[in-house]
């Protein structure tokens, strides 16, 4: 999918640097030509020669190289590819992208580019968690800038936690969705996201362990192919593409509100939000205090169920695709759930996979049933959009 594809590598410093000539080689062997622009520091790691000998092409690290400014040659740079991967990407070259800091080729490169632009952050994980650092993160996702975040393991200086560069195989994943053709252009998606909030007192909440990851990244799919997309998103759900429409909401009844107006004649509805089945009867203004007394009972009434509601509403989206979380027998649940609530399709997938990295499951029709393999909710998610395509 990548066959004479245009992509400009920017390599940022830090111990990563060597996955970046992984992810060049792999670039190549999918037929793309790739030119690389190093920092400073990522020179500090690796040399430019590495990069130049599996390459076959001049590495690029000054701004003031007169040969290459004869034509203005980092504008020419950035003008001559499809598209740019940033990997690894640093907190100070995310600072400096995020505030149009231009002080070295890459930067300025950066700041003349108007190409589709992929970032792959790597870390200490305290510096990936930072304020500032998730603040310059949300900037550049608001400029339509793609991130694959860095995944949990062990890092270079010993600690745990989310900081590695993630798996090459799935940045080039990535990247596939900023190149590729506007398949679903005209059409409008509606998507929900993340756990409802309900609460019970003014501090304490009934809620889950959704993280909404799965279906922002489902509304930013869609769009990079061309969808016009509304997310009706819960609490934590995090930050899509900057023409992705984003509603947020908390409990279960704003969704439902949200939902069935933002769904009037759309093509497709995608329901991924892990909705609170039951909230609290009442709703205290005030903190409840310790009662002594060694337990306590609380009433719980049923949510709307928002899926069902809106593939029974008037203008019901053409399609309406549910999610279902299941602890077990996944198909039969899914097949009844499908009679049930009137829908289209469902996926069915394990609980377990709730808030986690990867995702797996089932996509259920009335005459189909088809396995999507565990994999990063990333290729989870362009499999999914193919199956919506293929109804």
């Amino acid at each position: 999918m990548l066959k004479d594809k245009r992509i400009l590598l920017g390599v940022g410093g830090g111990i990563a640097v060597y996955r970046a000539v992984e992810l060049m080689r792999l670039l190549m062997k999918q037929g793309a030509e790739v030119q690389v622009v190093m920092t400073k520091s990522a020179q500090e790691f690796v040399t430019p020669l590495t990069f130049e000998a599996l390459s076959g092409n001049k590495v690029h690290t000054d701004l003031f190289d007169l040969t290459e400014q004869h034509g203005m040659g980092h504008i020419q740079l950035v003008r001559w590819a499809d598209a740019v991967v940033l990997a690894p990407v640093t907190s100070n070259l995310l600072a400096k992208i995020s505030h149009g800091i231009a002080d070295d080729l890459l930067t300025t490169l950066m700041l003349a580019n108007e190409k589709p632009v992929l970032i792959a952050p790597a870390m200490n994980v305290s510096m990936w968690q930072a304020d500032a650092t998730q603040r310059n993160v949300s900037i550049l996702k608001e400029r339509g800038y793609a991130v694959v975040e860095p995944v949990a393991g062990e890092l270079a200086c010993g600690e745990q936690g989310a900081g590695r560069l993630a798996e090459p195989e799935s940045i080039i994943q990535a990247l596939l969705p900023l190149l590729t053709e506007q398949t679903l252009a005209g059409q409008y998606w509606v998507i929900n996201a993340g756990p409802t909030v309900e609460a019970w007192d003014a501090v304490r909440i009934l809620t889950n362990r959704a993280s909404g990851a799965l279906g922002a990244m489902l509304a930013d799919a869609a769009a990079v192919c061309g969808a016009k997309v509304c997310l009706i998103a819960g609490k934590g759900t995090p930050q899509t593409r900057h023409d992705v429409q984003r509603i947020d909401v908390e409990r279960a009844a704003e969704m439902l509100d949200a939902c069935l107006l933002a769904a009037q004649g759309a093509d497709v509805f995608v329901g991924t939000a892990a909705v609170s089945d039951y909230r609290f009867s009442e709703t205290l203004a005030s903190k409840l205090k310790r009662q002594g007394s060694g337990s306590i009972q609380v009433e719980l009434v049923e949510n709307p169920d928002i899926i069902q509601a809106v593939a029974t509403m008037d203008k019901r989206p053409h399609q309406v695709i549910a999610f279902a979380a299941e602890s077990e027998n996944h198909v039969a649940y899914a097949q009844e759930k499908l009679r049930r609530k009137g829908v289209d399709a469902i996926v069915a997938n394990d609980v377990s996979n709730m808030g986690a990295n990867t995702a797996s499951g089932y996509y259920v029709t009335v005459n189909d049933v088809f396995k999507l393999n565990a994999q990063d909710k990333a290729l989870f998610v362009r499999q999914l959009v193919q199956h919506i395509i293929n109804m």
